[in-house]
């Protein structure tokens, strides 16, 4: 229960002194309203722990439909008949009222919901980051050396995954054993410092460095730096496509990691959770891959052209953003808080 409330403080005081406007309106094309997510943290609530999980009728079977993620796509939120803001608390506050009323054991549903509306902050937080407002951005990043110091991975067996106790979303699982060559990655995320020297050294107009869909994606946007980006500082960079930081990785002789290598070298890296970290792997199920509790979270994204993340950042929880978590989206997205880690063969 004391996660339960405060996951909700910290999503509610997201928007808290935020104007109407802010509130109703999507803050970019690609971002629902922020009132729209606190309509749907609620009906997903109130779907998994009082109607599938106690076998209650919804609290607003009318409202079922418009906070579905799939039924209202984000392009189409702004126009539904979605709850005003002091109806939307008031509905997050009685779903609660009704979770608590038949939570009893614990269950995977409780902490699928937990980690639902944790997912959703850090949404919000890319939302309120395009629209320029309080919230989206960090407070403050540590500092790292701008060189490349590489860590050595020697090649063998690692078992990769979640492993069968405790809580995991199905893209997680099964674990299972994977053998990997020798690599090298890099201790420490890329700076800013370290990435304005390829923006400086003419990085986004060197074709040969980039993937014959970057090249098109950067052409048509004319992209010429990360998104709403600072400069050279000695943080890690944030707001890199995979474009992008495919390109990057290309000019100094190196590439992203796969996903397997990132998670067998992730106990030896420093900065993990800071960025997100972009691997060169599409999304896919594991072998075994087995949906649950329902196919739209992972499986309806397999084999869609969908990269994967992994890592955390600033503004994901950790109980979300494991060793094991798998993020994904498309390659052109710059709105999620991702960076970049290199490898090189051992």
């Amino acid at each position: 229960m004391g996660a339960l409330a405060e996951t909700r403080e910290r999503t509610l005081a997201l928007v808290r002194g935020l104007d109407d406007e802010a509130l109703h309106r999507p803050l970019d094309p690609i971002m629902s309203p922020l009132v729209w997510d606190l309509g749907h943290i609620a009906a997903y609530e109130d779907l998994w722990c009082v109607h599938r999980l106690a076998g209650e009728p919804l609290l607003r079977e009318d409202l079922a439909d418009v906070y579905d993620a799939f039924e209202t796509p984000r392009a189409a939120r702004s126009d539904a008949d979605i709850l005003r803001y002091d109806e939307a608390l008031e509905y997050m506050e009685a779903v609660r009222e009704r979770t608590l009323a038949v939570m009893d054991e614990p269950h995977d549903f409780h902490e699928l919901v937990l980690r639902h509306e944790l997912q959703h902050t850090e949404t919000m937080r890319q939302a309120l980051f395009l629209g320029g407002l309080p919230g989206g951005e960090a407070e403050d990043l540590p500092a790292f050396p701008d060189v490349l110091d590489w860590v050595e991975v020697p090649g063998g067996p690692f078992a990769m995954g979640a492993a069968g106790d405790g809580f995991a979303y199905d893209n997680e699982r099964p674990r299972h054993d994977r053998d990997v060559a020798a690599f090298r990655i890099t201790r420490t995320p890329i700076t800013n410092a370290t990435f304005l020297s390829f923006v400086e050294g003419g990085g986004y107009e060197r074709r040969e460095w980039w993937s014959d869909e970057g090249w098109a994606w950067k052409e048509e946007y004319d992209i010429t730096h990360p998104l709403r980006w600072a400069g050279g500082d000695d943080r890690p960079v944030q707001h890199v496509s995979w474009y992008e930081a495919d390109a990057f990785a290309r000019s100094l002789g190196a590439r992203l990691p796969t996903e397997e290598e990132w998670e067998k070298a992730s106990a030896a890296l420093e900065g993990v959770g800071l960025v997100w970290e972009w691997t060169s792997s599409e999304f896919d199920g594991y072998p075994g891959f087995r949906a649950y509790p329902y196919p739209q979270y992972s499986e309806v994204f397999f084999g869609r052209g969908y990269r994967v993340l992994r890592g955390g950042s600033w503004a994901a929880s950790p109980r979300v953003a494991t060793r094991t978590f798998r993020n994904w989206d498309l390659p052109q997205r710059r709105q999620i808080f991702a960076g970049i880690r290199l490898v090189r063969e051992g």
